[in-house]
């Protein structure tokens, strides 16, 4: 049912699209390529038939998929356009590795994908991956995602006798920089349960997440000229410094914690003598360790201030989602029904935790029960990123599977 060669040809047309979000864009979608992207699913969608389809005035893509004439509640598949600003996304040159032999990999200029710093790749012999040339990321995370849900919807108007539930479609922009529901109608969806597929590997059923708030630390100085500045020079950058220096170093950090650790994760540091900052994100799985991690910076924030004299210190707390896993326990079903689906094709599964976020955790906290799927990516953010067109294929059906236990319910 599912078209392998259509499926593949799809990911490697929208990978060449480039669509990295901007961080520090001040409009929404925050590139344009995001529009691109959008404006040619939605003439794809139109094309295969797919009713209601829209590209709103914020780009993000609808559309409804309902062949069969399905009375059951709809059920959304959401993935998300853009991708990640962390490595250049520009002029990706997909390459395509047809029964992958279990060697490296060997990119065009020189950098190798290498079985031994990716261990997943073992489980890989005899796939279809693909990398870039190794000069840009993929865009994997999450165009498979785009590529798997589209070969859904145009195999389920292909084939009208498949009963299944109907399918809400819904693609977001910016969800790499935290944006993806910034201009979401959760009433649009008008569906009873989504899913994200928006994750790597196989058989994998996300239903937690971190909860994550953002700190942003100021430190007020004053700023002289240097050849004047005894007694009257407050250096905000010196307060900054210390205050990055005086974090938990042998906890509470990434390059510590795993599983359900939590860490306090500072990433980015602007500014000049007069006045500078440091932004950090705050993460754990339970949320009310949250405000225990504020609680800290607040403290470091007071010893600062009490050690450079003449410096001010601010600390602002900014929530940004919680674990969608206090959503889904209230709604047990929507990962049952996903683990029956796996059971059905005679594919194991598991049911996992993620140590970040996904559109889903925040389209729960807004109602809307919202597990996550893998479909195939491996090593994301990267210019080594790869995915598996077998494991795009696999979640492509389990999600047409998972329809139609929905459209039984």
């Amino acid at each position: 049912m599912i078209c392998r060669e259509r499926l593949l040809e799809r990911f490697l047309r929208y990978v060449r699209v480039g669509s990295a979000a901007d961080p520090k864009s001040s409009v929404y979608p925050s590139s344009p390529g995001q529009l691109e992207l959008g404006q040619l699913l939605a003439s794809e969608l139109i094309a295969m038939g797919a009713i209601d389809v829209e590209q709103d005035k914020n780009g993000l893509v609808w559309a409804t998929v309902n062949p069969s004439g399905s009375t059951a509640p709809a059920v959304l598949l959401n993935a998300h356009v853009d991708t990640s600003p962390e490595a250049p996304g520009e002029n990706c040159n997909p390459q395509v590795v047809e029964h992958y032999d279990g060697g490296k990999i060997l990119l065009k200029n020189g950098i190798v994908i290498d079985p031994a710093e990716s261990p997943e790749l073992n489980a890989l012999v005899g796939h279809t991956l693909i990398t870039t040339d190794g000069s840009t990321l993929l865009g994997g995370d999450d165009k498979a995602g785009v590529a798997v849900i589209m070969e859904v919807a145009q195999s389920l108007l292909e084939n009208p006798n498949v009963k299944a539930a109907p399918l809400r479609v819904l693609f977001t922009c910016d969800e790499e920089i935290g944006a993806g529901t910034r201009h979401l109608d959760v009433s649009k969806i008008n569906a009873s349960v989504g899913y994200t597929l928006d994750g790597g590997g196989a058989g994998t059923i996300d239903v937690e997440t971190f909860s994550a708030d953002m700190a942003i630390v100021r430190f007020q100085g004053r700023n002289t000229h240097p050849s004047v500045g005894k007694g009257k020079m407050v250096n905000s950058l010196r307060a900054l410094g210390a205050f990055v220096a005086s974090l938990p170093h042998d906890k509470l950090s990434p390059e510590t914690t795993a599983d359900r650790e939590g860490f306090i994760h500072p990433y980015h540091i602007s500014g000049g003598v007069q006045s500078s900052e440091v932004h950090l994100i705050l993460r754990d799985f339970q949320t009310s360790k949250l405000a225990t991690y504020a609680d800290l910076l607040r403290e470091l924030a007071h010893s600062i201030e009490s050690r450079h004299a003449g410096v001010k210190v601010e600390v602002e707390i900014r929530e940004q989602y919680r674990n969608m896993g206090d959503v889904l326990a209230g709604f047990p079903k929507a990962a049952d029904l996903a683990e029956e689906a796996f059971g059905k094709l005679g594919r194991p599964c598991r049911r996992d935790i993620i140590r970040g976020g996904t559109d889903g955790a925040l389209m729960s906290a807004m109602g809307l029960p919202t597990p996550n799927l893998s479909v195939g990516q491996y090593n994301i953010h990267s210019v080594r990123e790869y995915a598996s067109l077998n494991q795009m294929i696999e979640a492509a059906e389990h999600a047409i599977c998972l329809l139609g236990l929905w459209g039984e319910q």
